[in-house]
């Protein structure tokens, strides 16, 4: 599975962004629960926002609740994430990944329970 992110860039604090995830292996976001993920240098990666398979049921690192929405387009295979409010603190190499589960109600949040992984779209902030 391919994961391809693309909306990253440079804002200004309070500014948006809305990244993008996108596969070309159909139905892969109908079937697999997916997350974004964000590392900056010398750190560990860090959930940020995931969604279930269904679409139902989504979870937020307490840093981003409230200001960034994950969303999901099956039709399009396409995963993204509406980021507002940007801070300096947000600016980081950002992350899709997906995780094969069967439960769709089912909401991935650390990086060892993703089994496949985008290259990464970087987003910087400046105050």
């Amino acid at each position: 599975v391919e994961l391809v992110e693309s909306g990253g860039g440079s804002a200004q604090a309070g500014g948006s962004l809305t990244l993008s995830c996108a596969t070309s292996i159909r139905h892969t976001f109908s079937t697999y629960p997916t997350a974004w993920f964000r590392q900056t240098p010398g750190k560990e990666r860090e959930f940020v926002a995931g969604i279930s398979w269904s679409g139902s049921n989504t979870d937020y690192a307490d840093s981003v609740k409230g200001r960034f929405t994950i969303s999901k387009d099956n039709g399009n295979n396409t995963v993204f994430l509406k980021m507002n409010w940007l801070q300096p603190e947000d600016a980081a190499t950002y992350f899709c990944a997906a995780r094969l589960d069967i439960n769709p109600s089912m909401v991935a949040t650390t990086p060892s329970a993703m089994d496949y992984w985008g290259k990464g779209t970087l987003v910087t902030v400046s105050s």
